[in-house]
């Protein structure tokens, strides 16, 4: 759970080394907590694909000791959905579907408060101490996903909008989007290419999902690339 005081999830990011991160969505905060004890980098709450409910959300983040950073990906790109999970205690969110700088922004804008932004004091959590949350509240992690080809033809500037912590690249609905899917062949190689190329110009970080030894050579075994 975010702890203002604690936060360690921008420094890790800026770090560049690679994370290993718990991606969950079958809406248990019983799986949580288990994972919670292998030490993670961070843990990923999926509410975009995922089966959380709001209630879980909260029981869920709250089972994390705060040296555990804990991002949720939000269903959509709107202030509601992101204010919920900040105040549900994420230390920061991944937005899906980011396609232009305006899109970005809205999601920035989102994510912080007056002046800065336009989110909702609030929330049972901040509320326990509002004045040191709002004071640590620029800890708070955005990070945006481009994964349509839209995306990937806009995104340095994407990459460039301020308050943007970190791109991440959706390779999934990018390859639906380009046409590549199932094979994900070169064409699907060169947009992630030019997404990373683009982000290293405007010096923003940028990430990708890289499954386990094992899963890959599953993949491969399938015709995957």
């Amino acid at each position: 759970m975010f702890d203002p005081a604690r936060a360690t999830l921008r420094n890790r990011i800026d770090s560049g080394r690679c994370l290993g991160v718990a991606w969950l969505a079958m809406g248990s905060a019983a799986i949580i907590e288990v994972v919670a004890r292998s030490r993670p980098d961070a843990i990923v709450i999926d509410l975009q694909h995922g089966l959380w409910e709001r209630r879980e959300l909260e029981a869920a983040i709250g089972l994390v000791p705060p040296e555990i950073p804990v991002l949720v990906r939000t269903a959509e790109n709107t202030p509601f959905s992101i204010g919920m999970a900040l105040d549900a205690g994420a230390e920061g969110v991944i937005v899906p579907l980011v396609e232009t700088a305006k899109q970005a922004r809205k999601a920035v804008a989102a994510a912080k408060y007056p002046p800065h932004g336009i989110r909702s004091g609030g929330g049972v959590r901040p509320l326990g101490d509002f004045v040191s949350y709002v004071d640590g509240a620029d800890k708070i992690v955005v990070i945006v996903m481009i994964e349509t080809a839209k995306g990937v033809a806009n995104a340095e500037a994407i990459a460039a909008t301020e308050g943007v912590d970190m791109v991440f690249i959706g390779t999934g609905d990018l390859s639906l989007s380009i046409g590549t899917f199932p094979a994900m062949h070169h064409d699907h190689s060169v947009a992630c290419a030019d997404v990373h190329r683009a982000c290293k110009k405007v010096w923003t970080p940028c990430g990708i999902f890289t499954p386990s030894l094992e899963v890959a050579k599953m993949r491969r075994s399938q015709g995957y690339r």
